[in-house]
């Protein structure tokens, strides 16, 4: 493997990484690259934790900013290598948006910016597109707490080169609808679980959700039937039925009234005598652009011409940050719409940019 060129132009970097495939649970030999690469920068202190790599400068600064990305992906889907589309104006490959163009800046600043105005923790870590008891964020705070301090922090995650503030939290419910199997040609001798659902899927359909206004940004909800599931065989009337439904929450709630929100959504339905099981939980987190550190970040990223900041919808792991007290954001290049999809791909442009904005905050 060819060792990652820092100091190469911000879009090759990007395909470089993109080129070693790490899939969740393959993540050593990126690590590896990276960990080397930013081992041969002398204003940096490496530390590795599993596949986990964080850099430091330690330069007495009054104030520590943490940059954050992770280095796994979704499974390649025939798109990997990188290939370069509208004449070199846009890079195409698993992980262009999520989130290898994003490491590909960090990295890329990291090397250069040698004398920050603050000091800087980066952190490269692994298992992020995987269930929540595998994140490397996460397993490095138990690890390493003394590595996750800092005033405030951003995520490399794609955002098309806007800052996203915050996120919203996530919490997922499966409600069992009991009914009494029977044979299907007499079922009158039962009660359809399948169909005593019905009253609740009918509230899901016809529920409205909000739109929250958190620090100035407005945040979309949403609740609605993920799953469902039931039946024993094909001449049996069903004796369970199960609903899983997902409630995505703005960051003025937290986790606890979401659970008690969806709880009230199903008892409105009119179902009594459900089983109610929380599966998955994450909290919200702030949008944290109240901060000292986030004004002189909002007006850094402003320079490169984007808008204003906006609310992120979907969970990530800034909520790590919320949770430790630490104001955190979104930033990277990249559509989030793309994220995942066959035909991922980034526009250099907003590489490019991403990498001005960072550079300029570090620096000035």
């Amino acid at each position: 493997m060819a060792p990652l060129d820092l100091a190469a132009p911000v879009e090759q970097l990007a395909r470089q990484l993109v080129d070693i495939p790490s899939v969740s649970g393959s993540e050593r030999e990126i690590a590896d690259a990276v960990e080397s690469a930013l081992k041969a920068c002398a204003h940096l202190s490496v530390i590795r934790d599993g596949d986990a790599i964080v850099a430091r400068t330690d330069l007495g600064r009054r104030e520590r900013v943490i940059i954050a990305g992770h280095l796994d992906t979704v499974p390649i889907a025939g798109n990997v290598p990188a290939t370069w589309a509208d004449a070199g104006a846009t890079l195409v490959g698993r992980g262009t948006v999520d989130m290898k163009a994003g490491v590909a800046v960090l990295l890329s600043v990291a090397a250069e910016v040698s004398d920050p105005v603050r000091d800087i923790t980066w952190i490269f870590y692994d298992h992020e597109e995987v269930e929540e008891t595998k994140n490397g964020l996460g397993r490095l705070a138990r690890n390493h707490p003394d590595l996750l301090q800092g005033d405030f922090a951003v995520l490399g995650e794609p955002t098309s080169a806007r800052i996203e503030g915050g996120c919203n939290g996530t919490v997922r419910v499966d409600v069992t609808i009991p009914g009494v199997a029977a044979h299907s040609a007499r079922s009158w001798k039962g009660v359809n679980a399948i169909h005593a659902a019905g009253p609740l899927l009918h509230a899901l359909a016809t529920y409205e959700p909000a739109t929250v206004s958190v620090d100035g940004l407005d945040y979309r909800e949403g609740l609605n039937a993920v799953g469902i599931r039931g039946g024993i065989a094909g001449n049996v009337v069903p004796d369970s039925c199960v609903v899983t439904i997902n409630y995505r929450f703005a960051p003025a709630h937290s986790t606890d009234d979401a659970i008690e929100h969806v709880r009230r959504v199903v008892a409105d339905s009119g179902l009594t005598d459900v089983g109610f099981e929380v599966t998955d939980r994450a909290d919200a987190c702030r949008p944290g652009l109240e901060a000292p550190l986030a004004t002189s970040f909002v007006a850094a990223v402003a320079s490169t011409g984007v808008g204003p900041p906006t609310a992120k919808f979907g969970w990530t792991d800034v909520a790590r940050f919320g949770a430790l007290g630490i104001p955190a954001v979104n930033y990277g290049p990249g559509n989030p719409e793309l994220a995942h999809a066959d035909n991922e791909n980034c526009a250099v442009a907003e590489i490019v940019q991403c990498r001005a904005g960072l550079a300029a905050w570090l620096t000035a």
